[in-house]
């Protein structure tokens, strides 16, 4: 059996992953906050843009975490078509699951649902990532891991999803964030603790790109675009602002008249 090795530099790639995965849930948060008080297409750019965050947040998580993911005896390359896969399939999913909750009359059932599309769909997202892997050997997984990976992953969908319906506040929706990043790193942790791998030894080279080549420059990339949503959400104004503003332009302009 070969050594496993989550966490190769150290607490760099788990801090690095935690964050992202909070950034991502934070963004998405504000952005269905948004899209809960707008109407036509602006509610559903919000939701467009809500989904790509807390999309992009799991998926960056999960691979700047696998940036520290070693085993002993065997190089590790990556599937660069099943990888991005992985990506849509985090997208699609979390999509589907915000604007249910988003355009749903019935919201509890829509919750419930969404949440456990989204759950499955986030775990399927990983569980892909990791079928992109390539290295000299044969992966298996402990079924009851993967069982409890799957179920953190469907409870911190349907958290994420009711937490963009009730909570209002920027420091509730901070702690929320925090508990959302915690969430999705354990549901990440526990299906890699899941993993064994039976190396073999061969010397032939591995297909794929290695982490450097291909996941590093996409998880910076994807890193990068949370940043400046991030900044852009947190210029507009909200509803509210705008209608305050609205409100003291019919001021003035009735002054003036």
């Amino acid at each position: 059996m070969g050594h496993l090795d989550h966490a190769a530099f150290g607490w760099l790639t788990p801090a690095l992953s935690y964050v992202m995965a909070c950034i991502g849930a934070a963004l998405g948060l504000r952005c269905t906050m948004r899209a809960l008080t707008a109407t036509g297409r602006s509610r559903r750019n919000w939701l467009v843009t809500a989904a790509s965050a807390i999309g992009t947040g799991i998926w960056t998580m999960h691979f700047v975490a696998m940036l520290g993911f070693r085993v002993s005896g065997t190089d590790i390359r990556y599937d660069v078509p099943l990888t991005i896969l992985s990506l849509v399939v985090a997208m699609v999913v979390v999509c589907g699951g915000v604007f249910a909750v988003g355009y749903s009359r019935d919201r509890n059932r829509a919750l419930l649902l969404g949440g456990v599309a989204t759950g499955l769909g986030v775990a399927s997202m990983h569980y892909l990532g990791m079928a992109a892997v390539r290295l000299h050997g044969h992966v298996s997984y402990d079924p009851v891991l993967v069982g409890v990976s799957v179920l953190i992953a469907v409870v911190a969908a349907t958290a994420a999803l009711w937490a963009g319906l009730n909570i209002k506040s920027p420091v509730a929706v901070t702690l929320a964030s925090l508990v959302m990043g915690a969430a999705v790193s354990s549901m990440h942790y526990t299906g890699m603790f899941a993993v064994s791998v039976r190396v073999i030894p061969a010397g032939g080279a591995l297909p794929g790109a290695t982490a450097m080549q291909f996941i590093f420059p996409l998880a910076v990339g994807l890193g990068s675009y949370l940043f400046i949503t991030s900044a852009f959400v947190a210029l507009s104004p909200t509803a509210d602002e705008r209608e305050a503003s609205a409100s003291a332009t019919r001021s003035v302009e009735s002054a003036a008249h």
